[in-house]
């Protein structure tokens, strides 16, 4: 199953798909939803920067894996490849979950970015409630629109894609620092000391609140296995440009974060739909509203893109281990898994038509699964660790990895899943085992 490395990324290319991954639609909504209000500017700033920290020594074991296993499919055929099929079904299953749910989750943001610009253009054709969310037919079609736009982009070669990322990044990183500068600028500065300075006080709880969703905050840094092969850089290289992805990553989130602080206290945020917005345009004006609207549309359109990207690797790979159908393990003249691009779309229109509430329940399930994946690259790693250093970095990796899992999942824990969650992960368990028990019963006979 070797492949053959083809110069097609740039280093720049890479950049924007691994940033555009990390940076989505979470970076402009959670300051006013859970951060400021959880854990307010200073221990949200240590929960991010913890978070990058352990997923630098996360990418410590990628390294490892980038040296010893050049194979389309990452976490999945490397797992697969040293720890036999069992495993790297395990690893697979869980990966897929959460890179199918947040092509749809950013693919039905897009509707909520039109919304906060333009008013209501899109809520129209009113269908139904589900879980307090109401679903358009409006909403749906442009939610569809996005994510046919960019299946159709990628089908037609991984090089096209990089350069419409590659726009899209630039545009989102100058607009956040101009607002961001705008807003210091302007700001009124002993109301901020006053509601997170003044009478800040160290919370450990509130920290690991923000640090067990560290996997999905960074989880495209993993973008960077998925599409190895299409290099024209070694694997060192490729390890520092996910390290400085994800401090970049880190650095936008902390800015988001501390831009809505700015403007709003927690109190004042949580009663706001888009605190951000509303402070951009309330203090700085249409003008610089329409830039951070951009700036998130940006946001929005680069995580379908990229995670359309390695959930289409992804889901190659596996077809090409006979783990599911292998039509999806085919290739076009571009190059790419031109199937596995069509399913992950198709399951990508499937979901709007469930509410976007549904899609963040199964979302949350998604630092589970890419906590579960950095474990055994962790675990696979220190077995195969050049040296003592990489051995007791692979080892951290194994220890960060198994704290998110118990995070996530011991009920008394500040970050645990909530109900709804818990329920679509059993549910995705059960599945998960009726697959594999046809997929070995298939093999066996």
């Amino acid at each position: 199953m070797q492949g053959v490395k083809k110069s097609r990324l740039s280093k720049i290319d890479v950049f924007s798909i691994v940033l555009g991954s990390i940076i989505g639609w979470g970076s402009f909504m959670l300051p006013g939803s859970k951060f400021l209000i959880e854990a307010g500017v200073i221990n949200t700033t240590i929960g991010i920067f913890s978070g990058a920290l352990f997923i630098m020594i996360i990418q410590g074991s990628y390294y490892i894996m980038l040296k010893n296993h050049e194979e389309e499919g990452g976490e999945f055929s490397y797992t697969y490849e040293n720890l036999g099929e069992r495993y790297g079904f395990l690893v697979g299953w869980f990966l897929s979950i959460a890179y199918l749910t947040i092509i749809p989750l950013n693919g039905t943001a897009f509707p909520l970015v039109v919304n906060k610009v333009f008013g209501s253009l899109f809520q129209f054709g009113y269908l139904y409630e589900v879980a307090g969310y109401k679903v358009y037919l409006g909403e749906i079609l442009l939610s569809s629109f996005i994510v046919i736009l960019f299946a159709y982009i990628n089908i037609k070669g991984i090089k096209d894609s990089a350069r419409v990322q590659n726009l899209i990044i630039m545009l989102l990183v100058i607009f956040v620092f101009t607002v961001f500068m705008a807003t210091l600028l302007e700001s009124d500065k002993p109301k901020f000391l006053n509601n997170y300075i003044n009478n800040y006080s160290f919370d450990i709880s509130q920290v690991l609140r923000i640090f067990a969703i560290t996997p999905f905050l960074f989880i495209g840094f993993d973008n960077i296995p998925q599409m190895f092969l299409e290099f024209d850089f070694d694997a060192k290289k490729a390890s520092k440009i996910a390290v400085i992805s994800i401090l970049v990553g880190a650095l936008i989130y902390a800015i988001l974060n501390l831009t809505t602080a700015l403007m709003f206290s927690p109190e004042e945020a949580q009663k706001l739909d888009w605190a951000l917005g509303r402070g951009v345009l309330d203090n700085l004006g249409i003008v610089f509203f329409i830039m951070l609207s951009i700036a998130l549309t940006a946001a929005v359109t680069s995580g379908i893109n990229g995670f359309m990207i390695s959930t289409s690797k992804l889901l190659g790979s596996m077809a090409n281990y006979d783990i599911i159908p292998k039509s999806l393990g085919k290739v076009n003249d571009t190059d790419v898994f031109r199937n596995a691009i069509i399913f992950a779309t198709f399951i990508s229109l499937i979901a709007p038509w469930f509410g976007r509430e549904v899609i963040l329940w199964i979302v949350d399930m998604s630092s589970l699964g890419a906590a579960i994946a950095y474990f055994f690259v962790s675990f696979i790693s220190r077995r195969l660790a050049p040296s003592k250093t990489f051995k007791i970095i692979s080892i951290l990796g194994m220890i960060s990895s198994a704290i998110i899992v118990l995070l996530l999942l011991w009920p008394s824990s500040p970050a645990s899943l909530g109900k709804e969650s818990m329920i679509a992960l059993a549910m995705w368990v059960i599945l998960g085992l009726v697959f594999y028990f046809i997929v070995t019963k298939r093999k066996a006979a």
